[in-house]
């Protein structure tokens, strides 16, 4: 196991050196193909498992959603706000 788990960090080394590299060179599509298999490589090194990595997803998508509401700005202290439904019409 020990000399799978260091073939496997010279692997990401490599790769990671690579994706430096196409950064480098401009070749932004495939520098991002490589991280793919850095991110799934570091995944597998790290016994992450996948129920973590969905509740991780999961997180984040929460943060996404409550930072993209917009803010209601609060009434004044003292200054009561009528709902539409409790106006009335006067002929």
């Amino acid at each position: 196991m020990a000399y799978f788990e260091e073939n496997l960090r010279a692997v990401l080394a490599t790769l990671e050196e690579c994706q430096v590299s196409l950064v480098r060179n401009g070749d932004r599509d495939t520098a991002q193909l490589v991280s793919v298999a850095i991110l799934e490589l570091r995944i597998k090194l790290n016994r992450i498992e996948d129920s973590e990595l969905k509740a991780l997803c999961d997180a984040m998508l929460r943060d996404v959603d409550a930072a993209s509401k917009p803010v209601q700005p609060k009434p004044p202290e003292g200054l009561r706000q009528r709902s539409p439904a409790s106006l009335k019409l006067v002929k």
